[in-house]
């Protein structure tokens, strides 16, 4: 049974310009389902490994920024109860890379669809450590979609 739905389109930024994709999010009975659909990723150049990216909900709303971040107005992991991180509400498992492509569906039960709604996702160049604070130590802001 799903309860409200909400969705955002991905675009990478102008170093990654084939970046695009997905990302639905489903209100269930036990959580939100999300779902992720992305193309364009950097590939790995090694046969034997995949590259894995960050993933998280930020707490701006907006996918704008600056010359040294073109996503700096996302902000910050979206994180209103102050957990450390890797416990953020925004928080959210990586992405593994696949020649180029990314598929993913989780089940979470970190936050509601009113809590994300007008908020952002980034995908970041390097995969999240889940320990380094404030956020994983995941790297550059690579592509960006906002939540509506």
């Amino acid at each position: 049974m799903f309860f409200s739905k909400a969705k955002a389109h991905i675009k990478g930024g102008k170093d990654f310009p084939n970046i695009n994709g997905i990302v639905t999010f489903k209100e269930v009975l036990n959580g939100v389902l999300l779902t992720a659909r992305i193309s364009g990723l950097p590939q790995s150049t090694d046969r034997c490994k995949g590259r894995f990216f960050g993933f998280h909900i930020h707490e701006g709303t907006s996918c704008t920024g600056n010359a040294t971040d073109e996503f700096s107005n996302a902000k910050l992991h979206l994180n209103p109860t102050n957990c450390p991180h890797p416990f953020h509400m925004g928080d959210l498992p990586p992405l593994l890379e696949n020649n180029g492509y990314a598929y993913m569906s989780v089940l979470i039960n970190k936050f509601k669809i009113n809590d994300i709604i007008g908020r952002v996702i980034i995908i970041h160049d390097m995969p999240d450590d889940f320990n380094s604070q404030p956020s994983g130590n995941s790297g550059k802001k690579i592509a960006c979609g906002k939540i509506e």
